[in-house]
């Protein structure tokens, strides 16, 4: 059964609370019957004034500890070997018979202790190559852990930032129902479909009938220029048709009878300038 987002959430919360700490997984193993295992040793130097609380210790605290401790060995086996060697030296003093090293027991037991050193050195480096090992995943696990943390806290957000957006959409949906309606909002998928390859269809086409008045644009300027220039010209004999019935009125207003064949010149003209204006839209 797949956990909820609540019981995960609890999980990683209970996780956590628990801070991470290589002493406090290590105290199970190291003090297995210890009755108070979150005492503080009293060796620490970290806990008798570089750290204010030897429960949670920091990299500095530790690596204080790392040197304090390599120095108690130091001196510690240094004192082991002090003691070690007179005691052997005094009961082969005060032995009966006493004991006596021969030159060749001595080159054998340095011959011994070449092989124990070989050995010694040997699981040195493979101490070493393990604390390296243990140091990177220890930093790996750290990096892990920091993303785990953020990664929670974004989680314990989410819940209220998706009720937002979920009440968000159910007040647009209410706003835009009408609008939703008028543009199929209530139709079935297929029919969606079917309108939209119609829209398309459409818009297909207008783009063809664009393509071809683009095409015919400039075959349609340059006959709009030629009919300009016409206009022009008729113009300029209207002008001189008005000027010739001008003169042809005041002719017959004087009793003349000059000017007949201006009159229906004129009206000639006047005829095809009206025409070409009603063809080409253009007012008077």
């Amino acid at each position: 059964m797949t956990p909820s987002y609540q019981e995960t959430l609890a999980a990683l919360s209970d996780l956590q609370c628990r801070p991470l700490s290589i002493i406090r997984l290590s105290e199970p193993i190291s003090n297995p019957f210890n009755p108070n295992p979150t005492h503080a040793r009293t060796s620490d130097i970290s806990a008798s004034g570089l750290s204010d609380d030897s429960t949670n210790p920091t990299s500095a605290s530790l690596a204080a500890d790392l040197s304090h401790y390599r120095d108690l060995f130091s001196k510690l086996r240094f004192s082991y070997l002090e003691q070690v060697t007179k005691e052997k030296f005094l009961r082969a003093i005060v032995g009966d018979p006493p004991l006596i090293i021969e030159n060749a027991e001595n080159v054998e037991l340095e011959s011994q202790l070449k092989e124990v050193k070989v050995v010694l050195k040997e699981q040195k480096e493979h101490v070493a190559r393990m604390v390296q090992e243990l140091e990177r995943k220890g930093r790996a696990l750290a990096g892990r852990y920091e993303q785990v943390a953020l990664q929670t806290e974004l989680l314990g957000h989410l819940p209220g930032e998706i009720q937002g957006l979920e009440s968000r959409i159910r007040k647009l949906r209410e706003d835009n129902k009408g609008n939703m309606d008028g543009m199929g909002g209530g139709l079935g998928l297929d029919k969606v479909l079917e309108l939209t390859r119609d829209k398309e269809r459409q818009r297909e086409e207008v783009e063809r009938e664009s393509k071809a008045l683009q095409r015919e644009m400039p075959v349609k300027g340059r006959e709009l220029e030629r009919l300009a220039d016409e206009l022009k010209g008729l113009e300029r004999e209207k002008e001189k048709a008005v000027e010739g019935a001008r003169e042809a009125v005041k002719s017959r207003e004087s009793g003349g009878a000059v000017g007949d064949g201006l009159e229906m010149r004129g009206r000639w003209l006047k005829g095809c300038d009206e025409g070409l204006r009603g063809l080409l839209g253009v007012g008077a």
